[in-house]
C-alpha cells in the first residue's frame, strides 16, 4: 500500500493526549488523521447552541449526539482504520459504539486500552485486527502497515 494516502480514524477518550502521540509517531507517513470533536463543551453544546435551548438534559443531549454523529459517521465511513481508545476516566459507550458502527462497515479496527479492561472489551477486542496498550505499538503497526517496515 505504499504510495496511498491512508485516512486514520482516532476514535475515544479525550482526555489524555494519546492523539496527539499517535501522530507525532507517524509523522512522515502517508497518513492524513481524523476524529470527534474534542472539545468537550463544544462537542456536548453544539445541538443547542444550532437548534436552540432544551430544559431536558436528555433533549440536549439528543441534538448533541445526532450532529456529532453526523461527523463521527461521515469520517468513519471514509477511514482505510479506526484506532479505539479506551481511558481510564470514563465508560466510553460512544467508543464502543463507534468501532461496532466501523466493524459492521468493513472497516478494520485497532483497539488500544488497558489489559484491566479485557473482560469488559473482550467482545470488542474479538472484532479488532490488533488489540494494543501503548501508543507506541499503535505507531509501530501503522508504519508496517503503510508501507515503511
Amino acid at each position: 500500500m505504499d504510495g496511498q494516502e491512508w485516512d486514520v480514524y482516532l476514535a475515544g477518550e479525550i482526555h489524555s493526549d494519546w492523539r496527539e502521540r499517535i501522530i507525532e509517531g507517524a509523522a512522515g507517513l502517508d497518513i492524513a488523521f481524523s476524529g470527534p470533536v474534542t472539545d468537550h463543551d463544544a462537542s456536548d453544546n453544539i445541538g443547542v447552541r444550532v437548534l436552540g435551548d432544551e430544559t431536558s438534559g436528555f433533549w440536549k443531549d439528543h441534538k448533541g449526539a445526532k450532529i456529532n454523529a453526523i461527523r463521527t459517521r461521515t469520517a468513519i465511513e471514509r477511514a482505510d482504520l479506526v484506532i479505539v481508545r479506551f481511558g481510564e476516566k470514563y465508560r466510553q459507550w460512544n467508543v464502543a459504539f463507534d468501532a461496532g458502527y466501523a466493524v459492521a462497515n468493513g472497516i478494520p479496527i485497532i483497539t488500544l486500552h488497558a489489559e484491566e479492561h479485557d473482560h469488559a472489551l473482550k467482545e470488542v477486542d474479538g472484532a479488532a485486527q490488533a488489540v494494543c496498550r501503548t501508543v507506541e505499538e499503535v505507531v509501530e503497526i501503522l508504519r508496517y502497515v503503510v508501507g515503511r517496515e
